[in-house]
């Protein structure tokens, strides 16, 4: 049996009188029926109904932009900065491009436009809506909930880096210009590059006999790296102190639910682009700057036949769209019903792939200054990751004049980047478990500020294990195997195969031209149905072919029971899919296996009617969930005149 939530049954009888006068018995009647059925709802069962009145309402977006900013916010992130510019230059410069457009036209687009819809369709975070749509594979939600939480433990500690370069920059003298200081080698580290270049050295030659002071500073003061993870060492504290200080930003930011993060997101998610635009215009002006420019941007067409290209386009298109983390699901559920998430996705995919063009022109145009000055091929000074903002850049600051001002807008452009993608993961996660435990999130007036506290800081002890002087080791298992394109690419085709044959690419269009007013073309149903899975199986499968086990700095090997932990990391997430739908599948109801199949594919959601009121199919011999939905049944079997919705009641009282 299903019940719709808006009872628009309910509102055709009261419209249906000359007048609500001639109808007063029967509303009089009507409101004792709502003020008698709160009672028998209170002594029959507190968890019900009568409890959920004291729930606050579900978070919605508060203003026009507020979605957009914050999609903007969490897709446009680090790693449009410091990791795709770099896999440009390695896979073929502007030939790059064309596996990553292919990936974003197959893959990335149709799948973001996926989750959006998911969310907008279910208002549910990323674990309940995959189980209304799709029981027997809701291990989807249960994965991305996990792959958000390896996330938003290792990408803090790169904002407590970013924080801690930030204040120091203030100094005088930036502490990484010269080798005179503790932590340098006083063989090793040289800082006048006139002199290495006349020794007339290849760059491993360099790297063998000399270190640069910007290198000593990153290594040897602000991780004060041990030789392997088998050796944390202490805690550095005062990477501890930053850590702390971002979670508290986070908090502040986002203990409010959607009113605060979308206002925060006017900033964060806009003002990174001043600070890009004002570093591409600096580094074009400097001598060299085309060089660095040319190499990015020179197609070198035979790298297309090598499958490292595609795995890079790949993984890259997910990891800077943030798909299959339960982020876009999670904001997508706090629009209206009506919302064009078509036109959206759109405008914000332009946005995100625009953002990554535009942001390597400015960093290699850097390189390119940097190059030149030290008398090497661009290709020796490129680096990608922690890299790239924490030796590169800062090596090349020291090169311009007032080099402390380029710092801090370098970091601040950073630390922005970083906290947009944070907040919005924080959402993410708090509304899939909030969704799960709506008393404890929405109940009571301090629970939800609690609970989030709680959870920002579960988030910050993990985070302290990669802020030991060992902490880059484990940091690195967290990227590389917890939330890697393994992981990601395994739960997008899932996803897919869920929408596509489960649930119905047909049925899920209904949804859609509900929603929007319109029904989309056969381009999104074809991508989930079949290019999609396809495409994200031939970069998984060359993933796994081509695997190499993890080092740092490539000259560090992981001992094995690292790579073992590294694993459990990523198989924690992967594992959840196939084991929920073993569970599901066996306590789904049905004689026989095919029939248990049937009821668990059984979507517990259904097409929404009348602008958003979506109809639940609730199991017939359910009593609870009867009574939760305001229909009992009669001792002799029939079913008694139906009650209205008691969110109705005060609509009731006002029209007396």
């Amino acid at each position: 049996m299903a019940k719709s939530n808006c009872d628009s049954s309910f509102g055709n009888h009261l419209d249906s009188g000359d007048s609500l006068t001639n109808n007063h018995s029967q509303t009089q009647l009507i409101k004792h029926r709502v003020e008698e059925r709160e009672g028998e709802i209170g002594s029959e069962d507190s968890s019900l109904p009568s409890k959920d009145k004291k729930l606050r309402e579900r978070d919605v977006w508060s203003g026009k932009f507020d979605f957009l900013l914050a999609c903007c916010g969490t897709a446009v992130g680090l790693g449009n900065v410091w990791r795709f510019p770099y896999l440009c230059y390695k896979n073929g410069g502007g030939a790059f491009l064309i596996p990553y457009l292919i990936v974003v036209i197959i893959s990335g687009v149709p799948i973001f436009f996926l989750e959006v819809a998911i969310g907008q369709f279910t208002k549910l975070g990323a674990i309940k809506s995959w189980t209304s749509l799709c029981p027997l594979i809701s291990g989807i939600g249960i994965a991305s909930a996990v792959i958000v939480f390896y996330t938003l433990c290792y990408y803090a500690v790169i904002l407590a880096w970013a924080l801690f370069y930030l204040f120091q920059s203030f100094r005088a003298e930036l502490p990484w210009a010269n080798c005179n200081n503790t932590w340098n080698d006083p063989i090793k580290c040289q800082d006048n590059l006139t002199y290495v270049r006349s020794l007339n050295m290849t760059e491993e030659q360099r790297r063998e006999n000399f270190t640069f002071p910007v290198e000593e500073y990153w290594e040897n003061y602000v991780l004060k790296i041990t030789d392997g993870i088998e050796d944390l060492g202490g805690l550095r504290w005062e990477l501890a102190g930053v850590l702390l200080l971002a979670w508290i930003v986070c908090y502040l930011t986002v203990f409010q639910g959607t009113k605060s993060t979308g206002k925060a997101m006017y900033f964060t998610a806009t003002f990174p682009y001043v600070m890009l635009i004002i570093l591409l215009i600096r580094g074009v002006t400097l001598p060299g700057a085309w060089k660095g420019i040319q190499f990015y941007i020179t197609p070198n067409i035979t790298k297309l036949g090598e499958p490292e290209v595609w795995i890079d386009a790949g993984t890259q298109v997910f990891f800077s769209y943030s798909l299959c983390i339960g982020v876009l699901v999670s904001l997508g559920s706090f629009n209206a019903y009506n919302n064009n998430c078509l036109r959206d996705t759109v405008i914000i995919a332009a946005v995100n792939s625009g953002t990554s063009i535009l942001a390597g022109f400015a960093i290699f145009a850097a390189l390119g200054f940097m190059a030149s000055e030290q008398g090497v091929a661009v290709k020796d000074v490129a680096e990608k990751g922690p890299g790239l903002a924490f030796i590169a850049y800062p090596k090349e600051v020291l090169l311009l004049p007032v080099s402390q001002l380029w710092s801090c807008l370098f970091f601040i452009m950073i630390f922005l980047l970083g906290i947009s993608t944070l907040l919005t993961d924080t959402l993410a996660l708090i509304t899939s478990l909030g969704d799960l435990y709506p008393t404890l999130f929405r109940g009571g007036k301090y629970r939800k500020l609690i609970s989030m506290a709680v959870g920002c800081f579960a988030c910050y002890l993990v985070g302290l294990s990669m802020v030991t002087r060992g902490g880059m080791y484990i940091l690195q298992l967290f990227d590389f195997y917890g939330a890697s394109g393994f992981t990601l690419l395994w739960t997008a085709t899932w996803q897919c195969v869920a929408i596509g044959w489960f649930y119905g690419d047909q049925k899920f269009y209904d949804v859609i031209e509900d929603m929007i007013g319109y029904r989309p073309g056969p381009y999104f149903r074809i991508c989930w149905k079949y290019l999609a899975p396809l495409l994200n199986v031939a970069i998984l499968v060359f993933n796994i072919i081509k695997y190499e086990p993890l080092t740092y700095n490539k000259t560090y090997h992981y001992p094995m029971w690292g790579h073992v932990l590294g694993w459990g990391l990523a198989l924690s997430s992967i594992l959840m899919i196939p084991a929920r739908a073993i569970y599901i599948l066996c306590k789904a109801k049905g004689n026989t296996w095919r029939e248990k199949f049937d009821n668990a594919c059984k979507p517990t959601i259904s097409k929404a009617h009348g602008g958003g009121c979506a109809i639940t199919e609730v199991d017939d011999d359910d009593e609870e969930a009867k009574i939760a939905m305001n229909e009992e049944t009669s001792s002799d079997g029939s079913a008694p005149p139906p009650y209205p919705s008691l969110d109705m009641k005060q609509d009731i009282e006002t029209s007396i």
